[in-house]
């Protein structure tokens, strides 16, 4: 691999950001960014890279490669729950797989956010309808894994229909605040858009690396509580993203020539929902237990990516 570009993204400013902030935890600092600020700038970066996405879709004609992206999207949101579940389901249980396998079929926004970010320090583009597969990719994952567990269930007792967690996926805050951008950035006037870019585009480096100091905090205060269920889950959390992204970074050679539309897929595929999977999973899966599934999407799977995973992926496309 090249060694160069692992470096690039290691020292990159909002990676190390996220590295403070798990420092600041293990030295016990009292360093801490208000809740509501937070949820501020989480929101500011999902509606600034909503509307940039919108805003290319704007300018492109709906055509095959679009299509082909959004079913492409769906088909890996669909399968990755499907092996995952089965992988896990003997020695976690049916609704602890079930829960870790819609997180893993799901996606993680901050990690697509970042990795826009990875890609811009490449001088590399994506097309705008990657913004559009990533919210499509949200609801299949958490789908499948329902189904998963209802059918090998042996009480039988979910009561959540089908249509009531797919309601709850799609109004979940997160992703209605991305489909929402996208959907204004698609019908809002080219001109007009101009007059709030340096606010899309200017400030948003800042913002997400202030996000990804407060992740990195968060990520070490939950890994703790995760230690007691062991190597198993850990090698999971470590080595099904990073084949996941593998995978799909080399066989979308075969289905797309953009490369930063392949590396998105690649990073979609290699990330694990920890916001919106999670509110789905309080409706779904009650005795699932959140202290195993989100540190593992947000505790190992997303520093993960941030630092090796995204050097790999792009190594791959590549080379193949």
């Amino acid at each position: 691999m090249n060694t160069e570009l692992l470096i690039s993204n290691i020292t990159n400013p909002t990676l190390l950001f996220f590295i403070l902030g798990v420092i600041a935890v293990n030295i016990k600092s009292d360093l801490s960014i208000p809740e509501q600020s937070v949820k501020f700038i989480s929101l500011y970066l999902l509606f600034s890279i909503g509307f940039k996405g919108g805003q290319e879709l704007s300018h492109s004609t709906f055509n095959a490669d679009i299509l082909y992206s959004l079913l492409f999207g769906i088909f890996i949101a669909s399968i990755i729950p499907v092996y995952t579940f089965f992988l896990l389901k003997k020695k976690l249980g049916n609704e602890n797989a079930g829960a870790i396998a819609a997180s893993y079929g799901s996606v993680s926004a901050v990690t697509f956010v970042a990795a826009s970010g990875f890609l811009e320090s490449q001088n590399i583009h994506f097309g705008g309808h990657m913004v559009a597969v990533m919210a499509l990719m949200e609801s299949p994952a958490i789908v499948v894994g329902v189904i998963l567990m209802e059918l090998y269930s042996v009480t039988k007792t979910q009561k959540n229909s089908i249509k009531e967690i797919v309601k709850h996926s799609i109004t979940n805050g997160s992703v209605l605040m991305i489909l929402g951008s996208l959907v204004i950035g698609i019908i809002s006037d080219s001109k007009q858009a101009e007059g709030i870019k340096p606010f899309t585009t200017d400030i948003f480096k800042g913002f997400l690396a202030i996000f990804l100091l407060e992740m990195g905090m968060v990520t070490a205060k939950r890994f703790a509580s995760f230690k007691k269920y062991g190597l198993f889950v850990t090698l999971v959390a470590i080595l099904l993203p990073l084949v996941n992204g593998s995978i799909v970074a080399i066989f979308s050679g075969f289905f797309f020539d953009d490369i930063g539309n392949r590396f998105m897929f690649a990073i979609l595929a290699a990330s694990a929902s920890y916001i919106a999977v999670p509110a789905a999973m309080k409706l779904a899966a009650p005795k699932a237990d959140p202290g195993l599934y989100i540190p593992m999407a947000l505790g190992l799977t997303f520093p993960v990516n941030i630092t090796a995973g995204m050097a790999i992926y792009f190594y791959l496309i590549f080379a193949f």
